[in-house]
């Protein structure tokens, strides 16, 4: 169970952070609670399953999911470029964080 909450809350954090580009400095209202609603439960989630996973391992994962999603999303939602260097580069992210949970 902890590591599934670890991955809703590493894809929330890829939520919160294309909310936060859209807030436009906080004045906009509605992404701006997208915002607050996802960091909540992206760092609600992050701190139960650091109760039974080791913060370095459960940190590396929630970052790369929310690191590699957020970038996803960059290229598919908001037109951002999606050259071969940046594809490779997110898949070793990838590898990085299923290197982690297989070797955790």
């Amino acid at each position: 169970m902890p590591w599934l909450v670890l991955v809703i809350s590493g894809l929330l954090e890829s939520v919160w952070a294309v909310a936060l580009s859209r807030t436009a400095g906080f004045t906009r209202a509605a992404p701006t609670a997208v915002f607050a609603a996802a960091l909540l439960l992206s760092m609600a989630g992050l701190g139960y399953a650091l109760r039974s996973i080791p913060v370095g391992t459960g940190y590396a994962v929630w970052v790369g999911i929310g690191a590699t999603g957020t970038a996803a999303a960059g290229m598919l939602l908001l037109h951002e470029p999606a050259t071969l260097l940046r594809l490779l580069s997110l898949l070793l992210v990838i590898a990085g964080v299923i290197g982690l949970k297989v070797f955790h």
